[in-house]
């Protein structure tokens, strides 16, 4: 597997940020993102953000639009993220 910075994603923590926020539960999410078409489970989700598994750009064009994340604002997060961790 193909990893940034030895993490199979960088958006893991964010995304559980925007789901509590949301207060959606993990199998909440699943349901949301089952009606575009991406079928996850409770611990592919879980997995995703705790970065162990990564997601596909699809996968993130689907969460961001569940989630209503600006997908340029989320660039923006994960760039001033790993501004701060060199």
């Amino acid at each position: 597997m193909k990893k940034y910075n030895n993490e199979p994603n960088v958006i893991g923590k964010i995304l559980a940020q925007a789901r509590k926020e949301k207060g959606y539960s993990k199998t909440a999410l699943c349901r949301k993102l089952e009606l575009l078409g991406i079928e996850f489970d409770r611990n592919e989700i879980y997995r995703i953000e705790n970065a162990r598994m990564s997601v596909k750009d699809f996968e993130l064009i689907a969460f961001a639009t569940v989630l209503d994340i600006d997908l340029n604002s989320l660039k923006k997060i994960i760039l001033d993220t790993e501004s701060n961790v060199s």
